[in-house]
């Protein structure tokens, strides 16, 4: 009896996380390609957040499952950039070459010049700033997700947001 409730549960676990795959993945990845600056590793750091989470046995508090799933993905960025902070060091940067004309014509210049400005931010303050203007998120969510007190948000997005103006009114 004992072991088919372990049964029952695991199957729920996974329902539960198969769920918020399909709810949230997509805004997740926009979220970790803002952080990372990378489609492809951005896919990444979400597909190994939510098989870390078919791992567990058991989610603790399931109406809190997004906040800690969009917590990982943070955290997940913030090593994925490590990591290539790490590659970077040891090897000798190379030139990617000119940016293919499809790529481009994506992005209007406006938004060109508000994303390469928040590039130049620190990274906590861009991290931030993603997560209140990119993923709406409130400052609550946002100081759940990086494990931080609402106040370091509100003044880490203050100063952030001074910064970008600066930079985008030194870029005209």
């Amino acid at each position: 009896m004992a072991r088919l409730a372990l049964v029952d549960r695991h199957v729920d676990q996974q329902q539960l996380v198969a769920d918020l795959y399909a709810a949230h993945r997509l805004s997740l990845v926009r979220l970790a390609v803002l952080l990372v600056d990378d489609v492809g590793a951005a896919e990444d750091v979400v597909h190994d957040v939510f098989a870390g989470l078919l791992k567990t046995r058991s989610l603790r508090d399931p109406d809190a499952a997004l906040g800690y799933v969009r917590r990982a993905v943070v955290n997940r960025s913030r090593s994925a950039l490590r990591r290539r902070r790490t590659a970077r060091a040891y090897a000798p940067p190379h030139d990617t070459g000119p940016e293919r004309p499809d790529d481009l014509a994506v992005l209007s210049e406006e938004h060109r010049t508000v994303l390469k400005a928040l590039e130049t931010l620190p990274e906590r303050q861009r991290e931030v700033l993603v997560l209140r203007y990119w993923s709406d998120l409130s400052e609550a969510e946002i100081a759940d997700a990086m494990g931080i007190s609402r106040g370091t948000v509100k003044s880490t997005a203050s100063r952030a947001l001074a910064a970008l103006e600066q930079r985008m009114e030194g870029s005209r």
